[in-house]
């Protein structure tokens, strides 16, 4: 039998149009397995969608339900574009707590029911760099920062996590989302960069930068209890905030603050700077406030290059450390929590449903009413 090409048209459509209504069946008979997932679209556009949920790709994985994430200033790096290796389609967000649903068959420090943190990064554990406690520079293909980057991440209902027996830690019974929900990505932050610093009790350190990361590197510096501690910041609201929970720590104004360091200090500067600001002003403070030979630890991510205008350093021999957080020592940071010893509640001034993840963008990204972090509440 043979068919006009009209016949043959109407036939295409009647059989796309069943397609789709097979499709739609087929949705709604498995609606369990869509997720609403905060996906980046292209440059400057972030938008909530139903998407799959995860499953396993490689014995080594796992599926982790989010019950509670945040947003972090590197989302808005995603967003406004100084992320190069952010692909499109992605969903984003790497800063996440929530309980295992299903491992792979060869994950064992974790299992279906455990509350987990996920670690803002992706390592194998067995490359060089993962052996000597470099996990930023994994070799593998999706090493260092892939989740919510190169690969889907957890502003989400859901999300698949690589290298699951590094990637995730058990949170203790007695620590809470809340209390836990930070130590993966900027509270992991802030210990690595106090732990590179060389911090010692005899130290004046000066922190640069009073924001979520700000905080958290504060509070991993005063666990090494120097003689003083610094805090430049701008914003009135993180001033008041730092004044109010951290009052033996003393804060100053990016225009006051080389001649406060000076007179706050022992040998003419800081002996230690934390760089957590991200700003041209702020990386010209940074090395301007420290004393010859100090230690100056870069924490920020900047949106430009940055200059080392050597000839004006010249002769202050000072000692550069900069790079990705390496998060290995999560472990360590839960076990702190649990004993009291840190304590991030304080920073979460905000709390939205996922489904009001754009407003929580908004807030956020535009530093309305004293926001320091939010926390986006997932499944329970």
């Amino acid at each position: 039998m043979r068919f006009g090409l009209g016949v043959l048209n109407v036939i295409k459509e009647i059989c796309f149009a069943n397609e789709i209504i097979i499709f739609a069946r087929y949705i709604l008979m498995n609606k369990e397995y869509i997720m609403l997932a905060y996906t980046y679209i292209e440059h400057g556009k972030f938008e909530l969608q139903e998407k799959a949920r995860p499953e396993i790709k490689d014995s080594r994985d796992a599926i982790v339900r989010v019950t509670l994430g945040s947003i972090c200033t590197s989302d808005l790096h995603i967003k406004h574009g100084s992320v190069p290796r952010a692909v499109p389609g992605i969903t984003v967000g790497h800063e996440m707590v929530g309980v295992v649903e299903q491992v792979g068959a060869d994950v064992t420090s974790v299992k279906p029911g455990d509350r987990v943190i996920v670690n803002v990064e992706t390592f194998c554990g067995e490359c060089f760099f993962c052996k000597h406690g470099y996990v930023n520079n994994c070799t593998d293909p999706n090493g260092g920062w892939a989740l919510g980057c190169r690969i889907d991440g957890g502003q989400a209902e859901y999300v698949r996590v690589p290298y699951a027996d590094q990637g995730l830690n058990r949170i203790p019974d007695t620590v809470s989302d809340e209390q836990a929900l930070f130590v993966g990505d900027v509270l992991a932050t802030g210990f690595w960069a106090a732990r590179i610093s060389e911090i010692i009790e005899e130290d004046t350190v000066l922190i640069i930068g009073a924001g979520p990361t700000g905080v958290c590197t504060l509070l991993c510096a005063m666990l090494k209890h120097p003689k003083r501690i610094i805090v430049c910041e701008k914003s009135p609201e993180r001033i008041r905030f730092v004044r109010e929970h951290y009052p033996d720590v003393l804060v100053t104004e990016p225009e006051n603050c080389k001649d406060f360091v000076i007179q706050n200090s022992d040998h003419g500067g800081a002996d230690v700077v934390l760089e957590v600001a991200g700003s041209d002003d702020s990386f010209h403070l940074a090395w301007d406030c420290a004393r010859p030979n100090a230690v100056v630890t870069i924490v920020a991510l900047y949106d430009q290059p940055q200059l080392l205008p050597l000839p004006d350093m010249y002769g202050k021999n000072l000692i550069f450390k900069t790079g990705g957080v390496d998060g290995c020592d999560c472990a360590e940071i839960l076990k702190l929590i649990e004993e009291g010893k840190i304590d991030t509640t304080s920073l979460i001034t905000h709390r939205f449903p996922l489904n009001e993840i754009e407003e929580a963008y908004r807030v956020f990204e535009n530093k309305l009413d004293g926001v320091i972090k939010v926390a986006i509440s997932g499944n329970k």
